[in-house]
């Protein structure tokens, strides 16, 4: 067993029987009173965030999870299908794992998968992407003075927010934890 002083943010623990991850970890020592550490974590399973606090000392199950970096195939319904490298062996992990990311992945992308065991537990995206715009209005000459955004959908076959001089055919750097353009590429 470790204790509240071994965990950090992206820590995963088990918490009340289920598995969380540390999304926000303080110590704090309030004037007189004992010092402890108040921790923001989110459920695994449900996604649910809650919110701790725990003794400075107090005992808590750190969870091994091993890391794979794994391709991603295709979507199956309610899944996506990632393909391990190695030993080509291909696993069902549920959409909803990648949050807003997993209407970014496209075939052939790397992405990172945690499992505890044999079960998948997390499942990340790239952090950034690059997509080609399908379909925007056209760009007019000189629309670079402002910040304006206008719609634009990329090759996954997600909208976007881009600046006005952006036309179709043109690749977008995205970040996908925020779904926003980052930087025009040239291709």
């Amino acid at each position: 067993m470790a204790d509240t002083g071994d965990i950090n943010v992206g820590s995963i623990i088990r918490f009340n029987g289920d598995l969380v991850q540390i999304t926000e970890y303080q110590h704090r020592t309030p004037g007189n009173l004992r010092a402890f550490y108040q921790a923001k974590m989110r459920n695994l399973k449900t996604g649910k965030q809650t919110e701790n606090r725990f003794r400075s000392g107090e005992s808590v199950e750190i969870v091994r999870v091993e890391y794979k970096m794994m391709q991603y195939i295709y979507n199956e319904g309610e899944f996506a299908v990632v393909m391990d490298n190695e030993t080509f062996e291909q696993v069902h992990v549920p959409l909803i794992m990648f949050g807003e990311g997993g209407k970014f992945l496209k075939e052939g992308m790397e992405v990172k998968i945690s499992f505890e065991g044999d079960e998948v537990i997390v499942a990340e995206p790239p952090t950034f992407i690059e997509a080609q715009i399908t379909y925007t209005e056209p760009g007019v000459k000189g629309d670079t003075a402002t910040n304006t955004l206008k719609r634009a959908t990329i090759d996954t076959g997600t909208e976007i927010m881009v600046p006005l001089f952006f036309n179709e055919g043109d690749w977008v750097k995205i970040d996908t934890r925020t779904g926003d353009y980052v930087e025009r590429i040239k291709k």
